[in-house]
């Protein structure tokens, strides 16, 4: 798969209720890693949180997603400043898997390989539990991703709440109902 494909490719379903994103990053995978597991990296393109790396562990991960990009973009009505999340780390095998639950929408798998000089990552999220989840999540996975990709490469991302609001209507479009 080619570096542009992989950093603009949608996801897909590979079950009806998983969903998986692949982006291709900068290495080496240790830097990958830390993006995935430490708090301040993580929070510039996620959620910030402390994460103890051991099997069983569980943190609160804090998304400030009008902090990810400057503009924010338009966020749409209903949607607060912060949210959080109780998550427990479920696989661990440093560095090239992280697994954690994902509240009531199943768990997310961050699976790191290498891949012609650079990484490979791919997510999967299992246990959607319905459409309208499978979308936000979809969008919502696909900007981060998007975030992340722009942080690694040092090239400034879209603003968050436009990206995510086009990218949910192009999973609405793209995923069986």
């Amino acid at each position: 798969m080619s570096e542009s494909a992989v950093t603009t490719a949608f996801g897909e379903l590979i079950e009806p209720t998983t969903l998986r994103i692949e982006r291709l990053l900068p290495g080496p995978i240790e830097r990958v890693w830390a993006y995935l597991t430490e708090s301040e990296l993580r929070r510039k393109w996620l959620a910030a949180g402390e994460m103890e790396m051991k099997v069983g562990s569980s943190t609160e991960l804090v998304w400030r997603n009008d902090e990810l990009t400057d503009p924010p973009g338009a966020k749409p009505e209903g949607i607060g400043d912060e949210n959080r999340m109780e998550v427990r780390i479920t696989e661990l095998d440093p560095p090239r898997k992280l697994g954690i639950t994902w509240g009531k929408a199943g768990g997310v798998t961050f699976e790191l390989a290498p891949s012609d000089g650079k990484v490979l990552l791919t997510l999967i999220h299992r246990r959607l539990p319905d459409r309208a989840t499978m979308l936000n999540v979809a969008g919502g996975w696909h900007m981060h991703l998007d975030i992340l990709v722009a942080r690694a490469t040092d090239t400034e991302p879209e603003p968050f709440w436009d990206g995510w609001a086009r990218r949910k209507a192009e999973y609405d479009r793209r995923l069986p109902a």
